[in-house]
């Protein structure tokens, strides 16, 4: 989808409280007008009638409350760029956008301002893998060299899927050793550049033995998707899993897309001196955390690693479907979110908070427990960005978080658990 339609002032909390429920298809039940003129004749009601459902909704959630007011500091200070929404039973209860998609051409983020996602889409790629193991097509403990050629003996015939899906494989990480930044200019030639360095590489520890994070293996299931399914794999996803979802603004886009879609927000990326350089439009140009030097835009498009785009209520459409279970039967559905592997976090640092259970991985997503509630939850980061969402299990709660900044996500993340938990 290209051009930019008119659209509510970012500051407009779209979807408040009980206003917009999203039907079957993902559309919103009712429209912005309707939902705008209605709002102040809510606001007084709506939390009585959420307390008749599955629970009152905290003040501090509410449009106002001490979450929204903490984006709101730090969009104002121009620490947050980006789109936040929460969601109770598939109803938007605060949807805020601060800051600026494309700062070129004065265009502002949205709530439904498309997002690369970094990391956070890898549980895409895992739900890929576990429908085809529902088809009976894939095995977990099926090994790399049962579906794919040309891998090292050590893969082939010792590393499963079941341990690419947990991050146990013992596969080096891409981004590890990085070669000489280098600008892709097809899919074809991004996909063979993953496959030959997935084949050249050697194993950290032999697999099985412990947990540690890897892109590579999501960039293998990613490729063995396509092999098995026979589709490549942006099109399965976005035929099985987005399309089956209601997540039409979801897809793997070229950074040609990136560009030209004026929903599409650039990532901007801290510089040594301060500034932010705008990662599609500067190829040459590369952040300062993280890798240093990466630019996500230089990869043409995403894969099983990550990288695909959405926004932020197609995220909530994706919770409600996979909840309702109609990406998956439900006996698969449960093997896909519940803990398989327990590990470190994925995103470490400052004290250790009493209220985080241990941290485990699914099918995808990570599987956790926070103040004795489940969640499912994945994050991502590219330079100029950083991206979350997590599903409530216990709470029906979604909660979403996109940026287009690099941003340390978890005082944010932290805030929002914190009081969905609470």
């Amino acid at each position: 989808m290209t051009g930019h339609e008119p659209r509510p002032s970012r500051r407009t909390a779209l979807g408040l409280l009980g206003a917009v429920p999203l039907t079957a298809s993902g559309a919103p039940a009712a429209s912005a007008a309707t939902t705008a003129a209605t709002t102040a004749a809510t606001a007084g009601t709506a939390g009585t009638a959420a307390a008749a459902g599955s629970g009152r909704i905290p003040a501090d959630l509410r449009p106002g409350g001490a979450f929204d007011r903490y984006i709101r500091d730090l969009a104002e200070r121009d620490q947050f760029s980006g789109t936040v929404l929460l969601a109770h039973r598939g109803r938007h209860v605060l949807a805020r956008a601060y800051g600026m998609a494309d700062k070129d051409r004065r265009i502002p983020n949205e709530i439904d301002t498309i997002y690369a996602m970094a990391s956070a889409s890898k549980p895409f790629t895992g739900l890929a893998v576990v429908q085809l193991a529902q088809q009976r097509k894939i095995r977990f403990h099926d090994t790399v060299g049962d579906h794919l050629d040309g891998f090292p003996a050590e893969i082939a015939e010792h590393v499963t899927v079941h341990q690419m899906l947990t991050h146990t494989s013992g596969m080096t990480d891409p981004t590890n050793d990085a070669p000489a930044p280098h600008v892709f200019t097809s899919v074809e030639e991004r996909n063979r550049d993953i496959a030959a360095r997935a084949r050249s590489q050697t194993l950290r520890f032999t697999p099985g033995t412990r947990k540690e994070y890897s892109s590579m293996g999501y960039e293998v299931l990613g490729e063995l998707v396509a092999a098995v399914s026979g589709q490549p794999f942006h099109e399965y996803v976005r035929e099985h899993v987005f399309e089956r979802a209601g997540m039409a603004d979801s897809a793997y886009r070229t950074r040609t897309e990136w560009l030209a879609d004026e929903r599409i927000a650039h990532p901007y990326m801290l510089q040594e001196d301060g500034s932010r350089a705008d990662g599609v439009r500067h190829l040459d140009k590369g952040g300062i955390g993280g890798v240093k030097g990466s630019n996500s835009a230089r990869a043409f498009i995403g894969s099983g690693g990550g990288n695909g785009f959405t926004t932020a209520p197609d995220l909530v459409r994706f919770a409600l479907a996979l909840q309702r279970d109609e990406l998956l039967k439900r006996a698969y559905t449960e093997l896909y979110v519940n803990a398989k592997v327990s590990g470190p976090p994925l995103r470490q640092g400052g004290p250790v908070d009493p209220r985080r259970g241990e941290a485990f991985h699914a099918y995808g997503p990570t599987a956790s427990i926070y103040n004795d509630r489940r969640y499912v939850s994945h994050g991502g980061g590219i330079a100029g960005g950083s991206t979350n969402w997590s599903i409530y299990l216990d709470l029906d709660w979604v909660a979403v978080v996109l940026c287009n900044y690099d941003l340390q996500i978890e005082p944010i993340i932290e805030a929002e658990r914190s009081r969905i938990t609470a």
